[in-house]
């Protein structure tokens, strides 16, 4: 009778970890938007594109990648040869699911000879679907590299393709999709944060609506929020309008500075429509509840089990990678 391997988490789960590393031949990737313990105990902490060429140059034997299912699955397609752990699979994302694959494949269907250029943040079959990959830091290379008479479907966030079209002065065919978190901020509340802020500087990621972004000082993909802050004044106060998690890096590189995170309107609050101003605001509405499922411990079980995993069909592995490769090409 073999009996099942205790649950009994060691007193330091950092140090086990760093001990598991060692035994896997492991690299432990973490996104800006995980809890800091989990930021803490990562080989490399990025952004989306950051970490896509971090799992397609890596040498380690199994990758562990501490984000949401999208991720994992990106770096999947670029090393599926390797194993892929994703501390929780139900770590999914707002974003990807308002984009189902069928759907888009019709609509896609509906718009022949436009390049499609789908964003990071969706599912391994919409990428199989796509000519082109982005992130939120190369959209606007991505869009600029195709020629401007060739007509352009932008998917699946619907705010970063109008950010991306206001920059490129592309008119982009959009899917209507988009992250629960960027498009709660609230209007409101982040003005008045800017008055009782008096020489704050306002940091947006385009993932918001531009209703938000025009309030902005600062508007980029989160490296580009975490090198303003670099880059910026030592002791500045910051309004940070991003998934809060990218404060634990900030903080790191000006310790001098106050980091403030804009609240996001409560869903619910009042109907569409209605002045935003009679809305009520929520401090923890901006937090992403996918990215928070990878706790510590989880990571833990993940790499001490060898499991969960990612799995994907070779045959959608070869025509996601294409889109994929073809971003990273841009270099």
């Amino acid at each position: 009778m073999i009996l099942p391997l205790a649950r009994t988490a060691p007193v330091d789960l950092a140090a086990a970890i760093q001990r598991l590393k060692h035994e896997l031949d492991a690299v432990v990737l973490a996104h800006y938007y995980q809890e800091g313990e989990v930021q803490d105990v990562a080989d490399f902490i990025g952004d989306s594109l950051q970490l896509a060429r971090e799992a397609a140059r890596s040498k380690a034997k199994t990758i562990v990648f501490c984000g949401v299912h999208f991720m994992a699955e990106t770096a999947k397609i670029m090393s599926p040869e390797k194993p892929v752990l994703l501390p929780d699979l139900a770590a999914g994302c707002s974003l990807s699911d308002s984009a189902p694959a069928e759907a888009f494949r019709a609509f896609v269907a509906a718009h022949p000879g436009h390049a499609v250029v789908t964003y990071v943040n969706s599912s391994a079959a919409v990428k199989a679907l796509s000519d082109w990959c982005c992130t939120s830091s190369n959209a606007v290379a991505v869009v600029e590299a195709i020629p401007r008479a060739t007509p352009v479907i932008f998917a699946p966030d619907r705010f970063l393709g109008d950010w991306v079209a206001r920059k490129t002065g592309r008119d982009l065919v959009l899917w209507q999709g988009s992250c629960e978190v960027h498009e709660l901020f609230s209007v409101q509340a982040l003005a008045d944060l800017k008055q009782a802020n008096p020489g704050c500087i306002t940091l947006v990621h385009p993932e918001c609506p531009h209703a938000v972004r025009a309030l902005g000082d600062v508007v980029g993909s989160t490296k580009a929020l975490l090198d303003a802050v670099k880059n910026g004044p030592v002791a500045a106060t910051w309004l940070v309008v991003t998934e809060p998690g990218i404060i634990h890096q900030m903080q790191k590189v000006r310790p001098q500075g106050r980091f403030i995170p804009a609240p996001a309107t409560v869903p619910g609050a009042a109907a569409p429509g209605d002045d935003e101003s009679s809305q009520g605001s929520c401090t923890s509405c901006n937090v992403c509840p996918h990215m928070k499922r990878n706790t510590l411990e989880k990571l833990y079980w993940c790499m001490r089990d060898g499991s969960p995993s990612v799995e994907l069909d070779p045959a959608l592995i070869a025509r996601a990678r294409l889109p994929i490769e073809r971003m990273l090409s841009l270099g």
